[in-house]
């Protein structure tokens, strides 16, 4: 059920307003509102419009940044409640942007949110090369491995790293999710990937759906 308190954080956060979420966040948990409510709630469904809305063109890049430093003070508050010994292992993500494509908003977005479901998130950056995912996943040995690319030259190297795992036997130690504007789910099957996620909202949920399995 969505109350008023949590109907007021999503607003706030909506409007970029940091201060105004992070307070209210406080108020929410002081007045016994479970900190996953909040985080499921109030800032991912917020976070959710935000991408809808720049999708519509409707926003700019410039406002999802806005948008994106309140959904951190939220989270800034939520952490201590969020990072216990059972959530911490919940699963682990190693998370980056594919060679040749320097796009980073969606993916950090992304890996927030992830952190914010409980999720071990190693972030590796941009212009990710092949050998370089191949080289994470044989040491954080993650669950999910979440490819981003925004540049349709860059789809490419999805495949690549993909090919890449195959070559070193490492492709069955991992789930691999892809994301960016220029993916399909089309491009996902032909690839080989386990999964494709248009939004941040959808992407954080693929994850823990193949994380249970």
């Amino acid at each position: 059920m969505i109350t008023p308190e949590l109907e007021l954080i999503t607003k706030a956060l909506i409007k970029g307003q940091a201060n105004r979420v992070k307070t209210l966040v406080v108020l929410a948990i002081e007045n016994g509102i479970d900190p996953r409510t909040v985080l499921e709630k109030a800032l991912m469904p917020g976070m959710q419009v935000i991408g809808g809305q720049l999708k519509d063109n409707i926003i700019y890049i410039s406002d999802v940044l806005i948008a994106s430093r309140a959904m951190q003070a939220g989270l800034h508050v939520l952490k201590p409640f969020l990072a216990n010994p059972q959530q911490s292992s919940r699963g682990k993500v190693v998370i980056g942007t594919v060679a040749g494509d320097l796009h980073e908003i969606g993916k950090n977005l992304i890996a927030m949110m992830l952190c914010g479901a409980g999720l071990e998130v190693i972030d590796l950056g941009t212009d990710v090369q092949p050998e370089d995912f191949a080289q994470a996943i044989i040491d954080y040995q993650p669950n999910i491995l979440a490819m981003s690319a925004m540049l349709t030259t860059t789809l490419g190297m999805m495949s690549e790293t993909i090919k890449e795992l195959d070559r070193r036997d490492l492709r069955n130690k991992v789930k691999i999710i892809i994301g960016g504007s220029p993916a399909t789910q089309e491009f996902a099957y032909a690839i080989h990937a386990d999964g494709y996620a248009f939004d941040v909202i959808k992407a954080v949920d693929l994850a823990m759906k193949l994380i249970a399995r």
